[in-house]
């Protein structure tokens, strides 16, 4: 496994179940760069490079709550409620939702396979021994080592890897200029006017965090359409940016907006993979169905390649849940492969319909099916997907209905049907994101 983020967590622990349930398991490692598990979910105060000079991994930033329901990513064999001791609210910040997923991890005793501060430099396959040359860093120790192995799964994530253009004067722009992946602290940019490039899920948080902790004015900039909520009066959308000088940024409608502070860009990011040879190498826009890759997951060309989590992503933990089942299942030799043409033509049929969808429900239902045609054919625990995905569209209408307020809603968890209890504090007056401060809640009602 390359990376020890939820994904290749998944993995690890899609193994260990099946070795306690009496499967004869190969042996793992799981290589990660970082100096503990919970890829993105690490937060670190660092930006640029880490301490021993490798791009840093996170993208997180402080104060970051999660924006989609945690029943709609639990976990199915284990609950937040058997997590935490009792129900939790619906919208936990970062560093609760990371508690939570390496405490699934720890309990599962996979620590053993992991090897914290090893970066993994190349990957390439050897057609005669069918074996994996995995070259990779120790970068305590300074040292580097090649090992074989039979599969290899990639699970490195696509949040990490900065998509960022370039438009006119923004090297003289007479401010701060950042991508998301390096935003920490939203309360830097208090009194400020702050210009976010994007019209998606990272220029929407930001927006509304930056305001949360005293930004004087947004200005979103977007590319194709507006996100049209019910914005502050202090919030105002514009097309695409065209060009600055000084601190006045032009639009594509002959519009500005002037006095900004800082430029965000909320532009994305890129799948990437520089340890991998061209011929094994995924090469996608970020999408809901990269192409090349039979059942989302598997390499076509060479399937014991296999990709964890490297589509886009209403879906996140137990959808990597469902793959790693499914990628285990293969290399146990319980379910087999068919030959590369039927391969091909089935994850092209996926691209297809991937093609055609038009808005966020349809993307909810397509992903939805693909989950559930994973699940169908391994041992995990029961997951009821059509409850998820009505929770998933609930809270798509939560959003359009206040964007500022949607955090404060409860759900009912789809693995225990416990109903979880309001937050003690509403999202936009929480200002500490602890994890103390989340669970201390003295009085807390289940919401109805």
């Amino acid at each position: 496994m390359i990376g020890a983020g939820p994904s290749g967590l998944a993995v690890l622990r899609a193994f260990e179940s099946a070795r306690k349930a009496g499967a004869d398991v190969p042996e793992m490692v799981c290589y990660e760069k970082q100096s503990n598990w919970g890829g993105l979910w690490n937060y670190t105060w660092r930006t640029g490079l880490d301490e021993f000079g490798e791009p840093v991994h996170g993208s997180m930033y402080r104060y970051l709550w999660s924006n989609g329901p945690k029943e709609c990513l639990e976990f199915a064999d284990y609950s937040f409620e058997e997590h935490f001791g009792r129900p939790i609210p619906s919208y936990p910040p970062r560093a609760v939702l990371h508690d939570y997923i390496a405490g699934r991890v720890e309990r599962s005793g996979v620590r053993q396979y992991c090897k914290f501060n090893h970066a993994v430099r190349d990957v390439d396959y050897d057609e005669a021994s069918e074996k994996f040359s995995v070259t990779v860093t120790d970068l305590v120790a300074k040292q580097r080592f090649t090992e074989e192995f039979d599969y290899v799964f990639v699970c490195n994530g696509h949040f990490s890897t900065p998509n960022v253009p370039y438009f006119e004067g923004v090297e003289k722009f007479l401010g701060r200029v950042l991508h998301a992946h390096d935003f920490r602290c939203a309360d830097e940019f208090a009194g400020k006017h702050v210009l976010m490039i994007g019209s998606s899920y990272s220029a929407e948080d930001i927006a509304t965090q930056c305001h949360k902790y005293g930004a004087k004015r947004i200005t979103f900039s977007y590319r194709t359409k507006p996100m049209g909520f019910e914005w502050p009066e202090s919030f105002e959308e514009k097309p695409l940016l065209t060009k600055v000088v000084g601190r006045t940024c032009y639009f594509k409608d002959g519009s500005t907006a002037e006095d900004v502070d800082a430029i965000v860009f909320c532009t994305g990011y890129q799948n990437h993979y520089p340890f991998l040879p061209d011929h094994l190498k995924l090469v996608t826009r970020t999408s809901l169905y990269p192409g090349d890759l039979y059942k989302g997951i598997f390499w076509e060309k060479n399937p014991k390649l296999m990709y964890i989590g490297a589509q886009d992503q209403f879906y996140t933990f137990n959808m990597f849940d469902a793959q790693a089942w499914y990628a285990r299942d293969v290399v146990l030799g319980r379910i087999t492969l068919p030959d590369y043409d039927t391969m091909h033509a089935d994850s092209e049929a996926w691209v297809e319909r991937n093609a055609k969808l038009e808005d966020a429900e349809q993307m909810i239902d397509f992903q939805t099916d693909y989950v559930r045609e994973l699940l169908a054919s391994t041992d995990y625990p029961h997951l009821d997907v059509d409850t998820v995905a009505r929770l998933f569209k609930e809270w798509e209408h939560h959003k359009a209905e206040g964007i500022l307020t949607y955090r404060d809603r409860a759900y009912r968890s789809v693995i225990t049907g416990t109903m979880a209890p309001s937050h003690h504090t509403t999202w936009m007056k929480a200002m500490d994101d602890s994890l103390e401060a989340f669970l201390n809640q003295p009085g807390q009602q289940a919401a109805e």
